[in-house]
């Protein structure tokens, strides 16, 4: 007869699940654990954890809190914990959560990095940079703390630190696994191949991609880019660019001198903010198919909107409107026709002519926005593209976790310069922004007459 207890077996069936991405199996079995013993902390935090990342916030944090109930001094419980309040925006309680984590460990650079997101997200930069250089001093390789230390140094218009700082992240292990040619380390380009592989979002690459063309005035005699299936119509017209892969097809190993992530750029380029590559426009649309789309888009004043991101980016709650009725307010401007630009969205208006039939992907976006006056967009990839088109266009940013690129205050962007930006009020609320959006907007159809 073993002497093991009865909990043991479930329990180590569920961390083995876990691992193997089992989610519910794994929580299956955390609760049987649980059920024959509720005193295990570490079935408790494991059950949390996934609880967490599956969005049942309120029955993860029961599971934390009984953990700390049976051991008030566990690092990770405080941890775990800190990091759910922080996502439900209960900010105090979160703080409260690392600070303890952190008087039971001082030495740990996790609860030091989240400590520093928490503070930075509460636009307290000063406390946060302090946290990110402590965990780094603790641990000169963590490469969380290194990468919020870069989105904090980049906000901050500090690009020669943050693009150093920025090279911690891991969204390019994809290109360095695959390629079997070295990675572009800012070597002479002068008669050299070089692929540009595909890293992050639509938008991001769209943003620079305009690197492309600064890599062939340093010489580069070829050169070919790797980019979502979406963007790669529309990247056949970029100024540089002589072969364009779809991420989704195969693509060789070999036959480059050297690769580079597309966000990698600015540091080998040395880019600051009175240096960024800013030659508008860089991406254009097919004018065959702007010509043919034309006759959908009239009005005296046509404006182009676009109020949705991607649901999947991790801050997209509140860049993104909760509703359309949220820009109804504009809809009362005389003299103006809108148009959508959501390529998914079913939300409807009266007053909003949907465009969702004619978009299939990026390339069609761009004719649609040729045949526009002005676009009017959250922070997604359909304002990266109306800036690098060299359109007019508006861009809505919330206050809470604003992006780096549009950094702080400014209501203009080095990055497309033309591109206004209406920005949340501290505190985060968007009739604000909207009726500042509406009040510039009806003055543009009395400028145009």
């Amino acid at each position: 007869m073993s002497d093991l207890p009865a909990f043991d077996a479930p329990f180590h069936q569920g961390v083995r699940l876990m691992l193997a991405g089992d989610r519910a199996g794994a929580q299956a079995a955390f609760r049987a654990t649980l059920a024959l013993a509720p005193q295990l902390v570490a079935a408790q935090i494991n059950l949390g954890l996934l609880l967490r990342e599956d969005g049942c916030l309120d029955e993860a944090e029961h599971h934390y809190r009984a953990a700390l109930a049976v051991d008030p001094g566990h690092y990770q419980a405080h941890l775990h914990l800190g990091v759910l309040l922080a996502a439900s925006k209960r900010f105090a309680e979160a703080e409260h959560a690392y600070r303890q984590a952190l008087a039971i460990d001082p030495e740990a650079p996790a609860a030091w990095s989240n400590l520093g997101v928490l503070l930075a997200c509460l636009q307290r930069e000063v406390e946060a940079e302090t946290c990110y250089a402590t965990a780094l001093a603790l641990a000169p390789d963590y490469r969380n703390a290194r990468f919020n230390l870069a989105y904090l140094m980049l906000r901050q218009g500090r690009f020669a630190e943050g693009w150093a700082a920025f090279e911690a992240r891991d969204w390019y292990a994809r290109l360095a696994s695959h390629f079997a040619f070295p990675r572009w380390q800012g070597e002479a380009l002068h008669g050299k191949r070089l692929m540009i592989g595909f890293e992050a979002g639509h938008g991001d690459m769209i943003q620079f991609c305009r690197y492309a063309s600064v890599a062939k005035t340093l010489g580069a005699a070829h050169i070919t880019i790797v980019c979502h299936p979406g963007l790669k119509t529309l990247f056949t017209r970029l100024a540089g660019v002589d072969t364009v892969f779809g991420f989704d097809e195969d693509v060789a190993r070999t036959g480059w001198d050297y690769w580079t992530a597309p966000l990698s750029f600015p540091l080998l380029c040395g880019t600051l903010i009175d240096t960024i590559p800013a030659r508008l426009p860089y991406l254009a649309a097919d004018p065959v198919k702007a010509a043919r789309l034309a006759p959908l888009l009239d009005g005296a004043l046509r404006v182009g909107l676009a109020w949705q991101g991607n649901p999947r980016f991790e801050n997209d709650a509140d860049r993104s409107l909760a509703s359309l009725a949220i820009l109804a307010p504009l809809f009362d401007i005389g003299g103006v026709n809108f148009f959508s630009l959501q390529k998914d969205s079913v939300e409807t208006h009266p007053a909003l002519t949907s465009l969702a039939q004619h978009i299939g992907d990026f390339d069609d976006t761009a004719a649609l926005i040729a045949n526009l006056d002005l676009v009017i967009a959250v922070d997604t990839a359909v304002a990266h593209l109306a800036g690098a088109m060299g359109k007019p266009c508006w861009l809505l940013l919330p206050d809470y976790r604003t992006d780096w690129r549009w950094l702080t205050q400014r209501t203009d962007s080095p990055w497309y310069p033309g591109m206004r930006l209406f920005r949340q009020a501290r505190g985060g609320a968007w009739p604000a922004v909207i009726d500042e959006v509406k009040a510039a907007l009806q003055l543009l159809p009395k400028a145009r007459g």
